[in-house]
């Protein structure tokens, strides 16, 4: 068994604890901060240096935002949009449609099924889909230089309350690995 296999065992088991209001809580890695919004919560890498963004500073379709930023330039971002497709009803739904947005220089790696943290009566909720993708910077907005290349991984499905989400990490490749991307992804806990 893999140290990554065993981590996401160890937190499946976690997570089926009883008893509380964390119990089915994701559990979010030490030194890592958490965005909060209606339907989900995600952890981000703060001590790698991503921070928050205000309300005020994102665009008005990301419900919330992590960026990390290195000489003004943005070189990873965490973000969360909700209600992003019409006539979305499932997770398989909801990925199409985030897949569609990843972009014609991007390399799609894989695509699967994900069970999310949450209430026992989220039932259908927990469930989504996860896909690891690889592109190239455009170089503008203050992303890096045009042709950097890039890694991502989003996470999209449908809230208890029928609401589409996708959470997206995108980072310069290399910058996070994939236990952080693993992490990422069982850092969401869905509402």
């Amino acid at each position: 068994m893999t140290a990554v296999t065993a981590a996401v065992a160890g937190a499946a088991v976690l997570l089926t604890g009883c008893g509380g209001d964390d119990a089915n809580k994701a559990s979010v890695p030490e030194g890592w901060g958490t965005l909060e919004t209606g339907s989900l919560s995600v952890g981000y890498p703060k001590s790698e240096g991503y921070a928050e963004q205000p309300a005020g500073e994102r665009a008005k379709a990301n419900a919330a935002v992590a960026l990390k930023e290195e000489d003004g330039i943005r070189t990873g971002m965490v973000s969360v949009q909700l209600d992003f497709a019409t006539g979305v009803h499932d997770a398989a739904g909801a990925a199409a449609a985030a897949g569609a947005g990843i972009g014609l220089n991007s390399t799609r790696k894989a695509t699967d099924g994900v069970r999310l943290a949450g209430p026992d009566d989220a039932g259908e909720a927990r469930e989504a889909r996860r896909i690891d993708y690889d592109f190239t910077a455009d170089g503008q907005e203050d992303t890096p230089n045009r042709g950097t290349p890039m890694t991502g991984v989003l996470v999209a499905g449908v809230d208890s309350k029928g609401v589409p989400f996708v959470v997206r990490l995108n980072a310069v490749k290399d910058a996070v690995d994939a236990e952080d991307l693993d992490a990422f992804v069982g850092s969401i806990t869905v509402k």
